[in-house]
Parts: structure tokens; C-alpha cells; sequence
């Protein structure tokens, strides 16, 4: 196991301020939708107002003769777009696969079939209204009751599951379902496009730089080189601008069409439509066990929907696999389409859903064996990865369970439902385990150190509002002892050494290795050219044997207070900067999980109230405490985890997109109807990181914690409220209605 060194330790694993926390409470970042180029112009799509069927005519004479309309675009002038090869992230990916404009089909509400270019944004907004689009009209279907389309498809399988099951001594069958949930972050989608001859630059709001370029590079027909993406800030994405939407391809050609820079926001209620969404997923989980306890087998089945042209699975068997021991086991996979935008990543894909299934099923278990739910998830506790046979790179999550136990109370729970009372309400406590891979990907970075003490740091990855910028000064400060304050970080931009995406909890793990390799062979151009002067008070030491930190140049027998400033030695040397480059490989055929299993994982305690009088219900507190290796900035990690259960908060009360019957259109696409966690609906919140590194990852033992903290909530919100209540709720979000009259009883257990 690696140690920390005493400079390493004053950074690493200390609760750090953001070092962009200042320019954006102070205005100074600039987000997509502020950038303000000479004479540009805006875009405004003209959406379908259909679900299902084909273009009969499109009218807009009289829109682009409107004032300050430049051009209406449509199939017949906007000019070419490619499909994309492969769908590889190394390459490009997305997951709505059409091009805009490419034939007159319309397969979802709102699918977009004109874009007005105009001066202002209230003009183009104007003209496209005007538009006038007729459709021959086909049947649709973007129900929430799914069945399969075809043969489900094995996902993972060990051992009988069918014959260990029907054998059991005590077994479960329930069905849980999860709707479609929609991404809104503050900040909406957003495109700049500028040309400047055959080459285009493209502000974006992406989590993936890279993987923007690539998509472009592809769905225009031009050479890497000829496509930047820049996105030094985002407001948020949760997954959602992880893949390229086809509003950048509609901004590109209206700049290529004007020859004038061209912006296009997307609309709040376009967010619901247009740029992915959360599928609505249905999951059969059939458990058996002995009498003691002892999982003897688990069938996880599960359905997702998807767009009629694209193939978006929701993964939500990937952790079944791996999460408890059990020697029968087998999860399948199938997808229903629906009139619908194509779904997407949002925070946790998969495995939120998934272990919401999972761990429901195992409270569920745990009432019917009367026997305590940590303890049923602790007798279970597998010694290997089941799928694979390999060992864990580290695995605690018994410690999260019972550490999580001990800082809630649950000692205390009285299993009983309604039988815990306090003032005057009825509380229900409940828990869910959580998990989440280990991921990580290829990047490169470069470090400079400059004569005047200062460094800086870059990557092409990009900091999405988790603290990357703050990550990577503080592994460049740990080498060198350089303040943080006097580290300057560059990220978001393809014209930087290629960047992780930042998704599946992976930028982290992928930017330490790269960055530590950079600064390191900075610090070793600097400490080799000032030992080999005459006039350098190290002349004559050997090599290896100086080191860099405090901001000076000492000798590794030395404290690094006793040592020379750095800015000195520069000058001795005869140098203006040192620059060092480092590199990582990684991706999803990453060659460690041929010998390891990595994960993360972690454990939720849930309080609700429950106050029948009035039918109110609440969260009121909850305590989660995570495995995910060496935290390298607990307070941006712990605003992490907070985040992430007040999502778990609205998944599990709140969060539901519901669709018009009639022509498909999302009914609640605004901020007012799609209720989302507010600050009212916030919990108590305790978390708590161990402190277990795990260095077969990389040298520091850091994973990823931004999606685990999510997983698993909901499934502790829900059983705590059957402890309350008594009314077992398997179909998110819990409604009122489910705890009172007919329908409770409809759903009551027993």
C-alpha cells in the first residue's frame, strides 16, 4: 500500500474549497449560453406536435418573412448529416442515432422537424410559431405497462434459480416499477457554433468533450482537427449531457448556412422531449432462502422502454450479480418501445433502479423470514465476486451496514409496523444497501511549473459542478507543495490532452495516475537540471535523491521547509518552466477487471414521519455511510452524497413523467408540475466515508462516489414507510393515495 507523504497528506483527503467557487459566485464563469459572439445569431427548433407519423406538408413562407429571420431550415436545405459508425465512446456515441431532418417519420412528441435562425431569440422564438407543419397521423403507444419485445435476453446466470427457487423453504415474487424521470438541471442544453472556413468551434454543455468531438467529427464529415468542443462550465447534468443531442448538429448547420456564429437553447420544455430521460422500468425479483436466512436464489427480470429507432438498455441487472453471496442466480433483460425520446444515463443508470428492485425485494425477504434487514444483508456477505470468482479490490461493506446502524440508532427499531412513535407521529426507519463499479477510463494530462512558484495543470476531461477542477489542484499541491491558490487548472476543451468523460463515477480514478505521472516528471526536469549546476547548492546529489514540496526544492533526507525556494532554483537553472506529461489507459475492457472486482459501496438509513390525520408524510433523516476508497476532498465528497439522497428523496416521493394518452406529449414539462426535492423536502443528513484506499485501483485508493450515493435510497424511503404505515408501495414515486382508503388496502400487506 502506498503511503502519503507529509505534503501529500496537507492536501489530500483535506476538505478543500472549490478553486472555481469564486468565479461562479461572482459571476465571472461563463456558462454556453453566455457566450456572446460578434454577430451572432439564435435558433429556435419547431417541434412535432405529434407522436407517431409522417411530415404532410411544412409551411414557412410567412415565418421567414418575419423581421430579422434569416433562413428557416428544413429536410430540404439544411444538407448533410452522417450516422455514426460503431456507437463506441473511444470514437463517438449517442443514443438517439437519427440525424435531425433525415427523413419526414415522426417517432416521438416533439421530435424536431424546422429550426428558425434569426437575429434575436425573441424573433426566432416568433417565427417559429409561425411555422405550419400538417402530419398524416399513425396510432402511438407511450404507455407505462411494458412487456418485452421478443426473447429476454440472460444477462448473468449461475447455477438452477427456477429449481432452487420452486425447492425453497421461503421465497418472494414481486414486481417493481420505476417511471420515467427527467434530468433538470438548472442549466438547459445549449450549443454555440462557430465556423471559421472549413473548420468548426462548438461551446457546448457537455460531460464529454471528447466523445462531443468525435460524434461531430463523424456526423458532419470532417476530420478531427477541424472540430473543437469547449465546456469549461456546466450547470449540472446528471447524465443527460454525457452524449450529443441533435440540437448541436441543428446549430452547426445553421452557422454553416449563415456563415455567422449561431446560439440554440434549448427550452425547459424541450428537456423533456428531446434530450433523454430516465426509462420507465419494470423488474420481477424472485427471492428464496432457507429458514435462516441463507439466499439460496435470485431471479432478477427486467423490462425497460425505449424509442421506437434506438436501443437504450436500462441496466438494472448489474449489480445483482455481484452485490450478496448466493449460488442460483439469473438476470434477464428486454426492452418495450414506446413513441417516446430516445432514454439516456441519468445519475446512477442501471443500478439506481436496479438496487431499488433488489433491495426492496430483500426488506421484503427479511419481514417474511422475521428476521432483522441488516442482519439478513450481513448473513449474506459474499467472500469473491459470484459472477466472475475474483477477488474484490476492496470490499467493506459490512462495515457501511453495521457503522450505518450504529450512528441511526437502529439497536433502537421496533419492528412492528406503527409501533414507534415520537411526538405525536408515527416513524418508520428503513435502510438499503448501495454499490456502484469501479470505472475508469484513458487520459493524459500536463503539468507546468513556472519560475515565479506558480503551476499549471491540464486535461481535456471537464468539471460538470463535483469539484474536478479542486481534484486535480490538489494532486499537483501533494507533488509539490505549490498552494492551491497558485495552481491554475485547465479543463473542457478537446484542444487539451485528452480528458475522461465525466461519467460512471470515473473521472477521479482516470485523472490521478495521468496527473501524478505529469507533475512528477516536471519535478524531475527541475531537481535534474539544479543538481547538475555548479552554482546550485544540490550540486553533486545523487540522482533520486531531491525532492520537491512546500513549494521548495530539498533533499529527501530533509524536511521540505529546509530546502530552496523553487522560483530559485528555476532561475539557477537557467529556466523559465518545467513541463512534464503523463498518461493512464483504461475503459470499459479495462485489463484489471481481469484480475479484480471493483466496487463501491455503501449503506442507507431512512427516518419517515407519517402523520395520518392530515396524510402527511415525510422524510426526516438519513444517515449513509460509503465505501468508495480514499476520499480525495471530503467536503465536496460529502456535498456529493447529500445530493444525491435528496435525488433519492424526490425519486422515491416526487419525480414522475407522465405522458398525454392522446398525442404523446409530456403532461408535466415544467419546474411547476415535475416535482422535484426541494429545500423544504431535505432530511437531516449524516454521511460518512471509511477510509480504506483502495491502491489495487490506483496508487491513491480513490473510487468514485457520485453516483452510489443515490443507489439504494429509494428502497430505504419505501420500506420505511411500510414500517409506518403498513402499505408495501413497489411503483415509484409513493403517492398519498397509496397510504389512504380503498387503494391502501388495495396494496396493504397481510
Amino acid at each position: 500500500m502506498t503511503t502519503l507523504s507529509a505534503v501529500q497528506r496537507a492536501v489530500i483527503g483535506q476538505p478543500q474549497a472549490r478553486i472555481d467557487g469564486p468565479m461562479k459566485v461572482s459571476g465571472g464563469a461563463i456558462y454556453t449560453s453566455d457566450v456572446d459572439l460578434r454577430e451572432l445569431l439564435h435558433a429556435v427548433p419547431v417541434c412535432s406536435t405529434i407522436a407517431s407519423g409522417r411530415i404532410a406538408s411544412l409551411e414557412f413562407a410567412a415565418a421567414e418573412a418575419m423581421p430579422g429571420v434569416h433562413v428557416v431550415l428544413h429536410r430540404g436545405n439544411v444538407g448533410r448529416f452522417y450516422r455514426i459508425s460503431g456507437n463506441s465512446m473511444d470514437t463517438g456515441y449517442v443514443d438517439e442515432a437519427r440525424p435531425p431532418f433525415e427523413d419526414d417519420v415522426i417517432r416521438y412528441y416533439g421530435q424536431y422537424v424546422a429550426v428558425v435562425v434569426a437575429d434575436t431569440f425573441e424573433a426566432a422564438s416568433a417565427a417559429a410559431a409561425a411555422v405550419k407543419v400538417t402530419y398524416d397521423v399513425t396510432a402511438h403507444d407511450v404507455g407505462e405497462a411494458l412487456a418485452g419485445d421478443g426473447e429476454p435476453k440472460v444477462e448473468s446466470e449461475r447455477g438452477d434459480a427456477a429449481r432452487a427457487f420452486d425447492a425453497a423453504a421461503m421465497s418472494i415474487d414481486e414486481t417493481y416499477v420505476t417511471p420515467v424521470e427527467t434530468h433538470n438541471p438548472i442549466e438547459l442544453h445549449a450549443t454555440v457554433a462557430h465556423w471559421d472556413g472549413d473548420a468548426c468551434t462548438f461551446y457546448e454543455t457537455s460531460q464529454a468533450v471528447s466523445n462531443h468531438q468525435g460524434t461531430l467529427m463523424q456526423m458532419l464529415g470532417l476530420p478531427r482537427e477541424k472540430v473543437r468542443v469547449i465546456s469549461r462550465y456546466l450547470g449540472s447534468g446528471f447524465g443527460g449531457k454525457l452524449w450529443m443531442w441533435p440540437h448541436s448538429l441543428l446549430a452547426a448547420a445553421a452557422a454553416r448556412y449563415t456563415g455567422r456564429p449561431v446560439k440554440l437553447v434549448v427550452s425547459r420544455k424541450m428537456m423533456f422531449q428531446n434530450v433523454g430521460h430516465r426509462p420507465v422500468t419494470q423488474q420481477r425479483m424472485r427471492l428464496s432462502a432457507d429458514a435462516d436466512g441463507t439466499l439460496t436464489s435470485v431471479r432478477h427480470d427486467f423490462v425497460n422502454h425505449t424509442a421506437m429507432a434506438d436501443e437504450y438498455q436500462e441496466s438494472c441487472g448489474e449489480i445483482t450479480p455481484v452485490l450478496y453471496s448466493v449460488p442460483n442466480l439469473r438476470v434477464s433483460s428486454a426492452l418495450a418501445r414506446r413513441h417516446v425520446g430516445s432514454p439516456t444515463a441519468m445519475r446512477g443508470p442501471g443500478a439506481v433502479p436496479g438496487l431499488f428492485a433488489l433491495e426492496s425485494a430483500m426488506n421484503e425477504l427479511a419481514r417474511k423470514l422475521d428476521m432483522d434487514p441488516v442482519e439478513l444483508r450481513l448473513k449474506n456477505e459474499p467472500r469473491v465476486d459470484e459472477s466472475t470468482g475474483l477477488p474484490f479490490s476492496s470490499r467493506h461493506l459490512t462495515e457501511c451496514l453495521r457503522a450505518g446502524a450504529e450512528k441511526f440508532g437502529w439497536s433502537q427499531r421496533q419492528p412492528g409496523v406503527g409501533a414507534m412513535k415520537r411526538d405525536g407521529l408515527t416513524l418508520g426507519w428503513g435502510v438499503g444497501a448501495c454499490c456502484w463499479p469501479g470505472v475508469r477510463f484513458s487520459a493524459q494530462a500536463t503539468v507546468e511549473l513556472r519560475a515565479d512558484g506558480t503551476a499549471r495543470v491540464v486535461c481535456g476531461t471537464q468539471d460538470i459542478g463535483t469539484g474536478t477542477y479542486t481534484i486535480l489542484a490538489q494532486l499537483v499541491a501533494g507533488e509539490t507543495g505549490v498552494p492551491l491558490d497558485r495552481i491554475e487548472v485547465a479543463l473542457g476543451d478537446t484542444a487539451l490532452p485528452l480528458g475522461p468523460i465525466s461519467g460512471g463515477s470515473a473521472v477521479t480514478a482516470s485523472v490521478i495516475p495521468a496527473v501524478l505521472d505529469a507533475v512528477r516528471a516536471a519535478v524531475a526536469i527541475v531537481t535534474a537540471r539544479a543538481a547538475a549546476l555548479s552554482e546550485s547548492p544540490f550540486s553533486g546529489a545523487k540522482a533520486g535523491s531531491l525532492a520537491f514540496g512546500a513549494g521548495r526544492v530539498h533533499r529527501k533526507s530533509e524536511p521540505p521547509q529546509s530546502g530552496v525556494p523553487f522560483s530559485d532554483i528555476l532561475k539557477m537553472a537557467r529556466m523559465h518552466a518545467a513541463s512534464g506529461s503523463g498518461s493512464a489507459k483504461g475503459g470499459f475492457d479495462d485489463p484489471l477487471k481481469k484480475s479484480y472486482s471493483v466496487y463501491s459501496y455503501g449503506a442507507h438509513f431512512a427516518e419517515i414521519t407519517w402523520q395520518p390525520e392530515i396524510a402527511q408524510l415525510r422524510v426526516s433523516r438519513v444517515v449513509t455511510v460509503i465505501d468508495a476508497g480514499k476520499i480525495l476532498n471530503p467536503r465536496a465528497g460529502r456535498n456529493q452524497i447529500e445530493g444525491a439522497v435528496v435525488m433519492g428523496v424526490g425519486m422515491a416521493l416526487f419525480e414522475h413523467t407522465m405522458y398525454d394518452p392522446q398525442n404523446g406529449a409530456p403532461i408535466n414539462s415544467n419546474l411547476a408540475d415535475y416535482i422535484i426535492a426541494s429545500h423544504a423536502d431535505t432530511p437531516a443528513l449524516d454521511v460518512t466515508f471509511l477510509d480504506h484506499p483502495d491502491t489495487v485501483f490506483n496508487e491513491i485508493g480513490a473510487r468514485g462516489i457520485a453516483e452510489i450515493g443515490l443507489a439504494g435510497v429509494a428502497a430505504a424511503i419505501t420500506d420505511a414507510v411500510y414500517h409506518a404505515t403498513g402499505v408495501r408501495v413497489r411503483k415509484l414515486p409513493v403517492m398519498i393515495e397509496d397510504l389512504l382508503g380503498e387503494r391502501s388496502e388495495a396494496r396493504r400487506d397481510g
